[in-house]
């Protein structure tokens, strides 16, 4: 117990020196900063894009909040648009050639078509992955480590914060239904190692069914699983793999070793997600939720590849502040 205690006096000692550093309040002043400014910025302003009507553009832009002007003629006309997205790749008449040079010569921004996909959506489409080759989503391997040290430093500080709440939580699930209070389960890791992941058990132990959540009602949920699930509370004690180095804070969600198998046999591409450390949180989850059937599956996967793709701290700190949200509110959480 001694022991215990000294342990727990040297992880507050540290919390409160990594509070204290100028770093660190620069980093959360950044948080806020940052994440107030993505919130107004999608709230107050609709982008205006122009189309060229040539390969691939007319059928990748549409909707996601933009207002889109389709091209009749290689001509603006006087119209204030933010830029010109046109397929590159494709064949089109001289004059739009000219055009898309023109535009460029007076700083007006030229997306390729696909880009232009992945920026507004968040996604990297299977169907267009070779057109990113393999080696633009390869990870910054520099931030990687960066980032091992980060996830290590806030799981310490974070553990004097969320351990009460775990000791609340797994007596509430003890008190409620029958069972150990901690879920085990093998998933698929980092570069496909198998690792042993820590939930907290939100089912009975005697459930059947899918492997996978189900929409609507499910009788394989307690009561204090509903609540914990809807504010990501089950997923507090991943904090341990993360100190293991198994997971990281923000990252692809790891499958089960069942389902990882599932997926890989009708999902193109499936391993690659695991080109990065798995998270307690990511970019699909922010963005979607929870998926389970393939074609659930495969729209998440390419949530995965834009976070492979677009990895940095920036990205990392924009996925915090959502999953934050949610744990607060409980919006978007099943």
């Amino acid at each position: 117990m001694k022991k215990l205690l000294g342990g727990q006096q040297r992880i507050t000692s540290i919390a409160h020196l990594i509070i204290r550093d100028p770093t660190f309040i620069s980093y959360l002043v950044a948080l806020v900063y940052c994440g107030g400014g993505y919130l107004l910025g999608a709230r107050l302003r609709i982008p205006k894009l122009a189309v060229v009507p040539f390969g691939k553009a007319p059928e990748l832009c549409h909707n996601h909040g933009v207002d889109w002007r389709v091209l009749d003629v290689p001509d603006l006309d006087q119209t204030r648009i933010d830029g010109v997205v046109a397929d590159l790749r494709g064949d089109m008449p001289e004059e739009w050639e000219r055009f898309l040079a023109n535009c460029t010569i007076h700083r007006i921004p030229v997306y390729h078509a696909t880009s232009a996909f992945e920026m507004l959506s968040g996604r990297v489409q299977l169907g267009h992955l070779y057109e990113n080759r393999y080696g633009s989503l390869q990870p910054d391997e520099g931030y990687e480590v960066i980032k091992r040290g980060l996830d290590f430093l806030a799981a310490l500080v974070l553990m004097p914060i969320v351990l009460p709440v775990m000791a609340v939580t797994a007596v509430a699930i003890r008190m409620d239904s029958p069972g150990p209070a901690i879920f085990k389960q093998q998933r698929m890791g980092f570069h496909c190692r198998p690792f042993i992941v820590y939930k907290f058990r939100s089912m009975y132990t005697d459930q059947k069914g899918a492997g996978f959540t189900v929409d609507g009602e499910d009788p394989r949920i307690t009561r204090v699983g509903n609540v914990i699930r809807k504010y990501r509370i089950d997923e507090l004690p991943q904090l341990f793999n993360v100190l293991k180095g198994d997971m990281s804070l923000i990252g692809p969600r790891p499958e089960s070793m069942n389902l990882a198998d599932w997926y890989e046999k009708d999902v193109p591409f499936f391993h690659y997600r695991h080109v990065v450390r798995p998270g307690i949180s990511g970019w699909a989850q922010v963005e979607q939720g929870y998926a389970a059937e393939v074609e659930g599956m495969i729209r998440k996967l390419e949530y995965d590849f834009y976070y492979i793709k677009n990895f940095s701290f920036w990205l990392d700190v924009l996925i915090v502040i959502r999953t934050l949200k949610t744990m607060l509110t409980g919006s978007g959480a099943r």
